[in-house]
């Protein structure tokens, strides 16, 4: 089992930033594949983001690509994404989400899911 557990949420102005951290426990945090996804209300999820464990590289959605990055800490086994330059449609709940092996695009494909943060963003 791996327990995850989001921060970091809150309310911003457009352009602003905010940092989200998942914390894991549990099982070897490195040998996990590490996603964010967001849900907006009504919507579908959908990725925002994504670690190889193996290279440590991350991929992003298109619509947050070179705003958003990624970071890891192995000794505090947390995640971070940092969220910048934000626009009133990246409003959502932020969840992070662990899968063994490989990372994915899919929420489906993820074992383990922490509880969410809200990211609200006003225009």
């Amino acid at each position: 089992q791996v327990q995850l557990v989001e921060s970091g949420g809150g309310l911003v102005q457009a352009g602003g930033s905010l940092r989200l951290s998942c914390a894991a426990s549990g099982r070897t945090f490195s040998n996990y594949a590490m996603g964010w996804f967001r849900q907006a209300p009504g919507k579908e999820r959908e990725f925002v983001a994504a670690l190889d464990r193996i290279s440590g590289g991350w991929m992003f959605a298109d619509s947050v690509k070179g705003r958003f990055t990624g970071s890891r800490d192995n000794a505090k086994n947390t995640v971070y994404l940092q969220l910048n330059s934000l626009k009133p449609e990246d409003t959502a709940v932020y969840y992070c989400a662990a899968r063994m092996v490989v990372p994915s695009r899919n929420y489906y494909e993820y074992d383990y899911w922490g509880q969410g943060t809200q990211v609200t963003v006003s225009s």
